[in-house]
């Protein structure tokens, strides 16, 4: 019997439905790191939600390394706010020519955003070896995996999301009160948005833009392109 064609064969089992993925896919495409944001608070039962979906996040060893603390002082927000925009004027000196483009880009809502998240790596870490033995800074992509499946949640409930990176850590660890081994990697500002922006806010704005898929994907060794069959499956030799 001859084997079916790829665009051929039997449906997967284990897939969702069309209008499911589609809806996966869709998600995916539009979600925006948000910085504009109406003071509209965020509802408790949705913000719960997000928090789970982060929390099924992939682990490596399953060490769940992800911490989150609510903002919900006034005057934590907006110390919050005075060291990310100080950060920010550092960052533009650092980056000579294209120091008059970063005081000119809105790269957090702080002030703004309905809620407002920290998220750290836990401490007591180096206890955690499974998956971790070669490549220590896994906990960090566990942690990295967690936020994107937050922004995904988010962008599905209405809800946009900015993570904000211009901030000392041990600042705001101290600020924080987080125990020593504790370390802060995002501020996440949350909430709701009149708008999502059509294209990701740095290519309109002309800081960069996306580089084609074709570029980056390789086979078999660096910088050989993929031979772009599609026949995916692997071959045996």
């Amino acid at each position: 019997m001859t084997a079916p064609h790829p665009s051929q064969s039997a449906p997967n089992p284990n897939a969702f439905a069309t209008a499911e993925r589609a809806a996966v896919y869709r998600v995916i495409g539009e979600r925006r790191d948000m910085r504009h944001f109406r003071p509209d608070p965020v509802d408790g039962d949705t913000l719960r939600r997000l928090l789970e979906a982060a929390h099924h996040a992939p682990s490596v060893g399953y060490m769940q390394p992800w911490r989150f603390l609510r903002v919900t002082d006034a005057g934590l927000r907006e110390a919050l706010h005075g060291h990310v925009a100080a950060e920010q004027a550092r960052t533009a000196e650092a980056c000579g020519e294209r120091a008059a483009e970063v005081h000119r880009l809105k790269l957090e809502g702080i002030r703004d955003a309905g809620e407002l998240l920290v998220v750290a790596l836990t401490d007591g870490r180096e206890r955690y070896v499974l998956g971790r033995r070669t490549i220590p800074e896994m906990d960090l992509c566990s942690a990295a995996c967690a936020i994107q499946n937050l922004w995904l949640a988010a962008r599905a409930e209405g809800l946009g999301m900015g993570w904000v990176s211009l901030f000392d850590p041990d600042w705001l660890a101290r600020e924080l009160a987080m125990p020593e081994g504790a370390w802060p990697i995002a501020i996440l500002c949350l909430g709701h948005v009149d708008a999502f922006y059509e294209r990701p806010m740095l290519e309109t704005e002309g800081w960069d833009e996306r580089r084609s898929l074709d570029d980056l994907v390789f086979e078999n060794r660096w910088e050989q392109p993929d031979s772009g069959t599609t026949d995916t499956a692997p071959r045996r030799g």
